[in-house]
């Protein structure tokens, strides 16, 4: 069983009174490293992010050759004020580490200890050992897909789930008219005069699978969006001016939806940090053969209980004769574009942060940047995750003293 830290041993034993004051801006020092994870190609700050952030008076140092594959060369960095290291143990030498995948267990041991880490979670992929390590080196730990805007919405998962709902469209129709090399059924997905287009199911009918509507819709395709709430149906529908069909997302519905499907794309949102798993194997198995399916919905588990995590050098398996493609940072594969989106929200995230006094000082009364703390000088503040892992845990509330 975890140890649940209670709100005697932590918040009553620990916190000292908090008198309201003014806040003074803090500068950063942040570290941005080579991404060398699962063909990682964003990098969190453009160099036009990274100048606006210097001339605030922030440090922030770069490892050479971090953005090359977005598109960003050092020479562009260096310009925008940053400092070019040819190593990463500077970078893990920071206050502030900011990256876009979660950082290995060899990064995580050249941490000095007591710094802030930005960075995905990126769930699925994540294991005790790593918040085990990060838990020893007393880090305090942010996971970007979780901080929320003025919206209460996760800013960072809007934008990359826009991105992976048109891949996954664009890269459906490509699988599924390969029938040579991929196991796909050599089929059109718009159709030509005399011949139907293809069946497209998106299942889940938030950003990511009205993004990838859109993008099926445009080349053609019959698509029909299923989805458990009625109103989100609703608007999917008026927002695509009604030229798509959309059903309440039931098993029998599904399964009947499945049978004639060519290409099934999964965009369900997690659930306390798991995406519900609504597609069985036995679905699948009544698919026809050379079908496709893609789940976006991989970095928090998946929806289907066939999915199994893939990279973008292996992209693909075939399971009942189904192609599968579950590959957890589909973004990454348009490194330039997703890296913009990325520092669009990270960068003001980071100038807030400052203006609240720092990273500690800020969470004490953002809840929105707090949203995405599970680790807090060490400490998980999430209850699944103590849960899951056998790991002390708080809650934030308790820590920050909010209740």
């Amino acid at each position: 069983m975890s140890d649940y830290i209670s709100w005697s041993e932590t918040a009553l034993a620990t916190q000292e009174e908090r008198l309201a004051v003014e806040t003074k801006d803090a500068q950063l020092h942040i570290g941005i490293p080579k991404e060398h994870e699962m063909n990682e190609h964003r990098i969190l700050l453009t160099p036009e992010s990274v100048e606006v952030l210097v001339r605030s008076g922030h440090e922030i140092k770069i490892e050479k050759g971090a953005g090359n594959l977005a598109g960003f060369t050092d020479a562009m960095y260096a310009e925008a004020g940053a400092s070019i290291v040819h190593g990463p143990e500077a970078i893990f030498d920071c206050a502030v580490i900011a990256k876009v995948a979660p950082p290995t267990l060899a990064e995580i041991q050249m941490m000095r200890g007591g710094q802030t880490l930005i960075s995905a979670l990126q769930l699925r992929t994540r294991d005790r050992a790593y918040f085990k390590a990060l838990a020893d080196k007393k880090i305090t730990a942010l996971a970007l897909e979780e901080v929320r805007n003025s919206e209460d919405l996760s800013a960072l998962r809007i934008a990359m789930s826009e991105i992976a709902g048109q891949m996954a469209a664009r890269i459906g129709a490509s699988l599924l008219a390969d029938g040579a090399s991929s196991a796909g059924k050599g089929k059109l997905i718009g159709g030509v005069p005399g011949v139907a287009p293809a069946n497209v199911v998106v299942i889940g009918g938030g950003v990511a699978g009205t993004s990838a509507a859109r993008a099926a819709l445009g080349m053609g395709a019959s698509v029909v969006l299923m989805d458990a709430s009625v109103h989100r149906l609703r608007g999917v529908s008026e927002q695509l001016q009604h030229k798509i069909s959309t059903e309440v997302l039931q098993d029998i519905v599904l399964s009947k939806r499945l049978s004639d499907a060519d290409i099934v794309i999964g965009a369900l949102a997690p659930v306390e940090g798991r995406t519900p798993i609504v597609v069985t194997e036995d679905m699948v198995e009544q698919m026809s053969k050379g079908s496709v399916i893609l789940d976006i919905s991989i970095d928090h588990g998946g929806c289907f209980e066939t999915s199994e995590i893939t990279s973008h050098d292996e992209p693909t398996y075939v399971h009942d004769g189904v192609v599968h493609y579950c590959v957890p940072n589909m973004a990454s594969a348009v490194g330039h574009t997703a890296s913009i989106a990325m520092s669009n929200f990270v960068a003001p995230m980071l100038s807030e942060m400052a203006a609240g006094g720092g990273v500690q000082e800020c969470l004490h009364f953002d809840l929105n940047i707090r949203a995405g703390l599970y680790l807090y000088r060490g400490l998980l503040t999430k209850r699944h995750l103590g849960e899951h892992f056998d790991l002390p845990f708080s809650n934030d509330s308790l820590l920050f003293g909010t209740l």
